[in-house]
């Protein structure tokens, strides 16, 4: 009886030493996976528009300065405009506020534009809620100097008498830029230029 136990057991250990050799020789047989296939099958978001967004999201702060309207003189040279620049969303989002300086957050009374950026799929995406009650959406791309980006108009919600359509960034320092915005008064565009410096 204990020789029989004894060479069960033997067998058993005989089998098992088997099957481990068997499963080791399979797993060295498989192919490792190379580092780009163990990587996320989501795209990675293209250079160019998250370079655009880092430049972007490096205006954020405040800023003030002049606006000059083309084809309306009398708007030009008044108060100032104020600018304000913040990254939210745990870097994914940099909301963008105007309103004429001095003057109080109150929506009733004053304007106050407020636009978002932020990068979708391979695009710089940039959504303006307008005080004209419509939300303009246009796509960014960078110029080769990595000095201006240039919003061109996609698509919009609401009505399209009344729009913003286009509008350009460009960094003269760390500490002034401009900022190009072309209106849409039914077909007449209206170009307002903001010369802004950083103000904080």
């Amino acid at each position: 009886m204990k020789s029989l136990r004894f060479v069960l057991s033997a067998v058993l250990m005989s089998l098992s030493t088997v099957a481990f050799a068997q499963s080791e020789a399979q797993k060295s047989s498989v192919a490792p996976v190379p580092p780009e296939a163990q990587k996320s099958s989501v795209a990675p978001v293209p250079p160019e528009a998250d370079g655009a967004f880092a430049t972007m999201k490096s205006l954020a702060g405040e800023w003030e300065g002049p606006v000059t309207v083309a084809e309306m003189p009398q708007m030009s040279g008044g108060k100032p405009m104020h600018a304000s620049m913040r990254v939210t969303s745990r870097g994914n989002a940099l909301v963008h506020e105007f309103q004429e300086a001095g003057t109080p957050l109150d929506a009733a009374k004053y304007d106050h534009p407020v636009t978002m950026l932020y990068v979708d799929g391979d695009q710089l995406t940039l959504v303006h809620y307008c005080d004209a009650g419509n939300r303009p959406r246009m796509t960014g791309k960078m110029s080769p100097d990595g000095k201006t980006v240039e919003f061109e108009f996609k698509d919009i919600s609401g009505s399209t008498e009344h729009h913003m359509h286009h509008s350009v960034f460009t960094i003269v320092d760390a500490n002034h830029h401009t900022e190009d915005w072309t209106f849409m008064m039914k077909d007449k565009p209206i170009h307002a230029h903001f010369d802004l410096h950083r103000v904080n």
